[in-house]
């Protein structure tokens, strides 16, 4: 596996695949990684000749100092792991590298990013979105893959995608649990032992919700029927609790009659963790 600390290095990797007449798939990642980014690269191996993964936390992404900084990391842990899974290339560029000094260019997209989840994080998707379409520019990848945790993000990259006319198919990945159902995600290693048993309402309170979606009902009484789920547990605080199309994300109401997303997010013991589930009538 090659290992790049430069746009330039890696530039060069993907441009020898490209003379051997190959695909490249793109993960990219913000490293610590685990089984759910393991997923994003067998599933970006099974549709592109070679896989190229990115090592980069995004300080545009977040919204407080503190945030960003309690972020895990553990480089060698993830080289191990993505040579592993077969990676050939990873990317691990410095910050002054993705966002040169002065540089005044984001992208966003209007409505998508500032909707849902959008409105408990302001400016978090714009961060996504900024660092995604330069990691395509670094990669130019044929195919990129994006977990479906993440679901708003998802469907805004591939709008972002869309919208910009980037000649890449976007591969969403159905989330992967841990054995008692907590969806996997790097921040799951700050959660207190208290907090990490309390976070499994996240997956009750989707469960709940799919079970009662097919036998019939509303997108209030789905939206009660979570809230009332998830503030059951005290050491739970809601965060965000959407319900809306899952094609655009568009506000839905009254009797549910096609797919809809389900996107959650709340905090526990200051950690805030997402979920996300599709339901149908």
């Amino acid at each position: 596996m090659k290992i790049c600390r430069t746009i330039a290095d890696c530039r060069s990797a993907v441009a020898s695949y490209r003379r051997a007449d190959e695909s490249v798939g793109l993960v990219p990642t913000m490293g610590y990684l685990h089984d759910g980014h393991m997923a994003l690269v067998a599933r970006a191996r099974e549709a592109a000749d070679r896989v190229v993964a990115t090592i980069f936390v995004n300080p545009t992404q977040f919204g407080e100092a503190a945030d960003l900084d309690a972020y895990p990391r553990d480089e060698d842990r993830d080289f191990a792991l993505l040579e592993a899974a077969g990676v050939d290339c990873v990317l691990v560029p410095p910050v002054c590298e993705v966002y040169p000094e002065g540089d005044e260019t984001i992208v966003e997209t209007t409505r998508m990013a500032n909707m849902l989840h959008g409105l408990v994080r302001p400016g978090h998707f714009r961060g996504v979105t900024t660092v995604v379409a330069r990691l395509f520019n670094f990669v130019q990848p044929d195919i990129a893959c994006f977990g479906e945790k993440d679901y708003q993000q998802l469907q805004i990259v591939r709008r972002m995608t869309r919208d910009l006319g980037f000649p890449i198919e976007i591969i969403g990945v159905p989330t992967v649990r841990e054995a008692d159902g907590l969806a996997m995600s790097s921040r799951n290693v700050r959660l207190g032992a208290e907090d990490r048993q309390a976070a499994l309402v996240l997956s009750r309170a989707l469960a709940a919700a799919d079970e009662a979606a097919a036998r019939g009902t509303s997108i209030e009484a789905l939206q009660a029927l979570i809230a009332d789920t998830i503030n059951g547990e005290p050491r739970a605080t809601l965060r965000g609790l959407d319900i809306a199309g899952a094609e655009d994300l568009s506000q839905i109401t009254g009797p549910l009659t096609s797919p809809a997303a389900i996107m959650l997010s709340a905090e526990f013991g200051g950690v805030l963790l997402l979920d996300q589930r599709v339901v149908s009538p």
